[in-house]
């Protein structure tokens, strides 16, 4: 039983690297358009949020002993999985950097 379950992680695993992989490629494939890559960063928030709402917290053991067992599992592989949204002020940052760097010449046009 013990070894099924571990190759079950082994194999879930994999494809959960080629999903990202794939998603990566995709992400590299739009480098230069700004508007498509905030489109993947929303599609993969939308499904972290699916998948949380959805199908975890269905999935959530019904015991507080499992429950524990869960929460500290968690603790101990990384924590909870976040998404990150970029901060607004290093939105500014990023368009003061850009900015100093424009050909003065260009701000009439």
């Amino acid at each position: 039983m013990v070894a099924s379950s571990k190759r079950q992680r082994l194999e879930l695993e994999a494809e959960l690297a080629s999903l990202c992989n794939r998603g990566l490629e995709l992400a590299r494939r739009e480098r230069e358009d700004c508007r498509a890559l905030l489109s993947i960063l929303r599609g993969l928030e939308t499904l972290h949020g699916r998948i949380r709402e959805e199908l975890f917290q269905d999935a959530l053991p019904n015991s507080r002993h499992d429950l524990y067992k869960l929460l500290r599992e968690i603790e101990e592989n990384g924590g909870w999985p976040y998404i990150e949204r970029m901060r607004l002020r290093q939105l500014l940052a990023c368009l003061a950097v850009e900015d100093t760097t424009s050909d003065p010449s260009e701000l009439g046009r």
